[in-house]
């Protein structure tokens, strides 16, 4: 099995994913774009079992602005790490966070809120698939 490793931006929160993600993509939503300081945010999505903090756990902070995402952070730097998603029981750990995980983005989400578009064949979700408690409509390049 698979273990990559990650760490916040000074280094004080370190991370371990095992195994394979369930999904990886791209976020959209405004929200995202916020919260990573960037247009789009790359999502790789795990099993809480499969994510664990292997040092510095008293340095993370959560932020959850909606039910649906808290927002994991480092409070000595600022970097962010994560994000549970309890509504879906997984965690986005943001594809930057674990550099040694090859990004193989399989999906846009929130895609109707995006301010970059992007031409590469995925399948653009208006908002998030139906599995996910999403409409389901997709939105062709």
């Amino acid at each position: 099995m698979a273990t990559h490793h990650g760490e916040c931006f000074c280094g004080a929160v370190r991370i371990e994913v095992t195994g394979e993600p369930q999904a990886m993509g791209y976020c959209h939503c405004r929200s995202c774009r916020s919260w990573s300081g960037g247009p789009v945010n790359a999502f790789s999505l795990w099993k809480p079992e499969d994510v664990k903090v292997t040092a510095g756990g008293e340095h993370v902070a959560t932020f959850a602005k909606t039910p649906m995402s808290e927002r994991k952070f480092c409070n000595k730097c600022g970097g962010h790490l994560m994000a549970n998603h309890p509504p879906l029981k997984m965690v986005d750990v943001f594809a930057a966070t674990v550099p040694s995980l090859k990004f193989v983005p399989g999906v846009h989400v929130n895609y109707g809120e995006t301010v970059l578009p992007m031409k590469d064949g995925l399948t653009k979700f208006n908002d998030f698939p139906s599995e996910f408690g999403g409409s389901g409509k997709t939105i062709p390049e």
